[in-house]
């Protein structure tokens, strides 16, 4: 039997720690769901007090993470991948204690928005790595498994977190993370750095605009506030006007000129936005209307997690073959079934028959959907610019999630019981819709087509 060669040894610890650094990143985004209703009854208040603060907690871990995600892509080609990867392992250890220990539900938060800093630079430099090391084939299948592990901890994080917050304390949500971040640390000592550019300059004010825009817009849907919601909305604006004239921009507008990454991250935006309220909804519901435990809740949402582990590789193969089109389209369409046939759900929520079977379908619709898209949309952008281009796909992503989980308490209305849940399932399955008729008139399979006029 052949040893594996020094550049396959190479390849299999860069997709291990690619793996593990962001993984440990997505799950952070969805472990503490189920700890939700464990955090509002230590550190909040009752109605919608305690519902503002659920949704501060989800949501200062997004938004500091989708405004820095980018700047933290740009240092990632700037400084280097392996460097930059090593601070942000070491920032979200540090982090996750503080989260750990909050006393308050005001500290906690600011707890979150710090996690969110480091956070967002795991992500950009772990998939740099990726597109760097891998190339052909052999790239797409590299993607695949990313995709697939750290997809799924999007998912499997209200399992971890719902045994975790059953049998220990929802602290302990922060505190499995440790473990995780060693480990990379360690593993990353064997993984070469990467070559910096040189001539660049970070774009600070692009940083702040975006920053500011972002946190203003989300207290704004939050907590009402329709005025700081409009002042968001202008500094978003006043950032994308900022980006067209900067020097060296932290968002690249000339990206946006490669069709198949334009038209790909509005499919992103429609995609994970439907995937973050979703998660969210679905979570509260099964606790705080259902009666199921934490752990049953996290439970209960285990077949996605095992079709996404089952199935993305073999899809993300099959985009690599086929073209991602096809997968992008149907994908959403079948996640879209699966929240639709939760419409099943009563106030007991029988897993069997109102449950499981909308959670099959869903898992299948993402498994189908994950890996074609990212493909399809870091296949479009230069390899010199990987990092800045899976930060702009991940920010992206992340942006659409503290948007609709913002939004959350409009579309619910304050109270959630059987009508306002069903209310939200129509909103995320019109959102995945959304995603696969994108995908359908904007992607092309063909290489060429990539860089065809938006």
């Amino acid at each position: 039997m052949s040893t594996p060669s020094a550049v396959e040894r190479t390849r299999n610890r860069v997709l291990l720690v690619a793996i593990l650094a962001s993984f440990v990143s997505f799950l952070d985004g969805t472990v503490v769901n189920v700890a939700l209703p464990a955090i509002a009854d230590e550190l909040g208040g009752p109605g919608e007090a305690g519902l503002a603060l659920q949704q501060w907690v989800v949501d200062g871990y997004l938004v500091t993470l989708g405004a820095l995600i980018l700047l933290a892509g740009s240092l990632s080609d700037l400084h280097g991948r392996r460097r930059v990867l090593a601070i942000g392992l070491a920032g979200f250890a540090a982090a996750s204690v503080l989260c750990a220990v909050a006393p308050t539900g005001a500290v906690l938060v600011v707890a979150r928005l710090l996690q969110g800093v480091a956070g967002a630079l795991l992500v950009p430099s772990s998939l740099a790595l990726i597109i760097s090391t891998f190339d052909g084939e052999a790239q797409g299948r590299a993607i695949g498994r990313w995709t697939a592990w750290t997809g799924t901890a999007m998912i499997v994080g209200p399992f971890v977190g719902g045994g975790l917050v059953d049998l220990l304390s929802w602290r302990w949500v922060f505190w499995i993370n440790l473990p995780v971040v060693a480990v990379t640390l360690v593993l990353l000592r064997g993984v070469p750095e990467s070559v910096a550019r040189a001539g660049r300059r970070l774009d600070v004010p692009g940083a702040v605009l975006a920053a500011l825009g972002l946190a203003a817009a989300v207290l704004g849907l939050i907590e009402r506030y329709w005025a700081v919601l409009g002042l968001g909305v202008v500094l978003l604006v006043g950032f994308v006007l900022w980006e067209r004239r900067a020097r060296d921009p932290m968002l690249p507008l000339h990206l946006f000129a490669a069709r198949n990454f334009a038209w790909g991250n509005v499919a992103t935006a429609a995609v994970y936005g439907a995937l973050a309220l979703g998660g969210f909804i679905v979570t509260l519901y099964l606790q705080q209307v259902a009666g199921y435990s934490a752990t049953a809740a996290g439970v209960a949402q285990l077949p996605v997690t095992l079709a996404m582990l089952a199935l993305s590789t073999r899809f993300g193969a099959l985009a690599g073959r086929l073209g991602p089109r096809r997968f992008m389209t149907a994908g959403p369409l079948v996640a879209a079934a699966g929240y639709l046939l939760l419409l099943t759900t009563g106030t007991t929520a029988t897993y069997l028959t109102q449950v499981l079977p909308g959670m099959l379908l869903f898992g299948l619709g993402l498994a189908i959907t994950v890996a074609p898209l990212t493909s399809a949309i870091l296949g479009a952008a230069p390899p010199q610019d990987a990092g800045i281009a899976s930060a702009v796909n991940n920010a992206v992503s992340r942006v659409a999630g503290l948007v609709t989980v913002a939004m959350a308490g409009v579309i619910v209305g304050g109270v959630l019981d059987v009508d306002s849940f069903h209310r939200t399932l129509v909103v995320v399955a019109g959102l995945f819709v959304l995603g696969g008729l994108i995908s359908l008139v904007g992607i092309r399979d063909r290489a060429g087509d990539a860089v065809a006029d938006v």
